[in-house]
């Protein structure tokens, strides 16, 4: 099996025993993902939206750093620490995710590292 391991300076630091992605083949496996700034290390807003959109250009720069990209996404799952936040989460993800909508699975959890409201992880296909 050829595993190849993504890391880029321009996602957030793991914070724990695990790569920032996984390529196997044709596949990119997203670890989840939380709105830390890559910059600062630190969580960014206090709302939804702004977590949100943390979220995914932090997906989007390590399937950049993979040879991929947002239109390569094949299933995302949303892990919200309350699901009244559904809406507005729906509202930030509907703009990155337009045309061709991935798979998506949200469920509600009890509490996510950090603090954070959201944390997402995807899986990516593409081409040879």
């Amino acid at each position: 099996m050829n595993r190849e391991i993504i890391a880029t300076n321009k996602a957030p630091a793991t914070i724990g025993p695990y790569s920032q992605a996984v390529k196997v083949g044709n596949f990119i496996f997203v670890s989840g993902q939380i709105p830390i700034d890559p910059k600062t290390g630190k969580i960014v807003g206090n709302d939804i939206m702004a977590q949100t959109k943390r979220v995914l250009e932090n997906i989007k720069a390590v399937l950049e750093a993979a040879g991929a990209n947002l239109t390569n996404v094949v299933k995302t799952t949303v892990y919200l620490v309350d699901m009244g936040d559904f809406n507005a989460m729906n509202e930030i993800y509907a703009t990155y995710f337009s045309e061709k909508p991935p798979a998506r699975s949200t469920v509600e959890v009890s509490k996510l590292p950090k603090g954070s409201k959201i944390e997402v992880d995807v899986i990516a296909y593409v081409e040879s």
